[in-house]
């Protein structure tokens, strides 16, 4: 299911009976509060008391987005629920931190991340699966993983050492 309004753009990605992923992409202001609370709320009144908000393409949040993140962190709060965001960029990081949000509202590099902060019993399959026949339009297709590979990668493997490069004032000194 997708949602959309001109400037945002609300996914569900995957879900379970406790749990939604919803992709959130486009920009999150005073113009789409509105929408963004029906919508998430429909989520919560559908049984979801976890949410994970896949925010990798939101682009724009400013004071009145984050009231919104805020209503909803509460929302579930009064739900025993969690409202975990994923994949956030630098700019709403940046506004988390300022404002002493990100200790309210919990950050995780990926949506596999965030999904590891709720019970096993909550997470939906992530990534998601699905037949060719029964997948609607909005639904991405996962990637196939090589086997062995949780999708989640491994916190503990050291990236390939830097391979040095050579500039062209190197070489007409030799």
């Amino acid at each position: 299911m997708s949602t959309q309004t001109h400037r945002l753009t609300i996914t569900e990605v995957t879900g379970c009976d406790a749990c939604a992923v919803l992709r959130v992409s486009g920009e999150l202001d005073q113009s789409c509060e509105t929408y963004f609370l029906s919508t998430l709320a429909a989520s919560v009144d559908a049984g979801h008391r976890h949410l994970v908000l896949d925010v990798t393409a939101l682009v724009f949040c400013d004071s009145r987005g984050l009231n919104c993140l805020l209503a909803v962190r509460w929302l579930l709060l009064r739900r025993d629920g969690k409202l975990i965001l994923a994949g956030a960029g630098r700019r709403l990081t940046d506004l988390l931190v300022g404002t002493g949000s990100s200790e309210l509202l919990p950050t995780r590099r990926t949506v596999g991340h965030a999904l590891l902060d709720l019970p096993p019993a909550h997470r939906p399959v992530w990534p998601p699966t699905q037949t060719p026949t029964s997948a609607p339009r909005s639904t991405p297709t996962p990637i196939p993983m090589p086997p062995g590979d949780s999708g989640l990668g491994d916190p503990t493997r050291q990236p390939p050492p830097a391979v040095p490069r050579r500039h062209p004032q190197d070489s007409e000194s030799e």
